[in-house]
């Protein structure tokens, strides 16, 4: 099996258990996750330096979602990675799982709360600078944002605080799915760098892994890919 024929099952698996997940509780995101399956089906399978076995090592990376409403993609992961299994995957939200409708550090493998739009990019640079300076090890931070986010003034923050202090450990990955919650958002897919498959993910993240300064990779993607017609 190819590279990218491996991708494009195991972004297939992320979509699956995405939505079962929350068809469960008939409550969550999970197209909201199913966008963003291939970029992290290639990001986890390639790229993400983390022991999941051992979540307080302190050379993993750090894997921060923005778009923290993508939660069941969240989840899904951590059940490819075997952190959770099947019948937990399955308490998505309900009373007294640890799976909650927005990740929560009450699991191991979360660093922080996320969900309010806005916020996660800000906190990955923080993270990113403590790398940086204070912690001075070579993880790297991955943040997923959503494309309505990019709207909000705290990300142009965030990304100006980057380019300022250098933050080459700082990957956000911008997931363009085109819709928000009450239809398109303010750019819709009018992107220079635009690609729906899994190899185009695998391009975008190896520039972001040779770029000097902290990058942006965007990818163009469908809230309905991979799910039947």
């Amino acid at each position: 099996m190819s590279d990218t024929e491996r991708w494009s099952e195991l972004g297939q698996q992320l979509r699956v258990d995405s939505v079962r997940a929350a068809a469960g509780t008939k409550s969550g995101h999970p197209t909201s996750s199913m966008s963003a399956a291939d970029l992290m089906a290639v990001l986890i399978d390639k790229y993400l330096r983390y022991d999941f076995d051992d979540p307080e090592n302190p050379a993993n990376d750090h894997l921060i979602f923005s778009k923290g409403h993508a939660s069941p993609l969240v989840y899904s992961i951590f059940k490819a990675v075997g952190a959770i299994d099947d019948e937990e995957l399955l308490t998505f939200r309900t009373f007294g799982s640890r799976l909650e409708g927005h990740p929560t550090p009450v699991l191991p493998w979360v660093d922080v709360a996320t969900g309010s739009l806005g916020q996660g990019l800000p906190i990955a640079v923080g993270v990113a600078l403590a790398g940086k300076g204070l912690d001075r090890l070579p993880y790297r931070v991955w943040a997923l944002c959503g494309d309505s986010e990019m709207a909000e003034g705290s990300m142009w923050e965030a990304f100006e605080h980057a380019s300022y202090g250098k933050l080459d450990n700082l990957i956000a990955i911008i997931d363009v799915n085109r819709l928000g919650q009450r239809g398109e958002t303010m750019h819709g897919w009018d992107l220079d760098c635009a690609g729906r498959r899994p190899s185009a993910a695998m391009r975008s993240r190896s520039t972001a892994t040779t770029w000097t300064r902290s990058t942006r990779p965007m990818r163009r993607r469908s809230r309905w890919r991979g799910s039947p017609p």
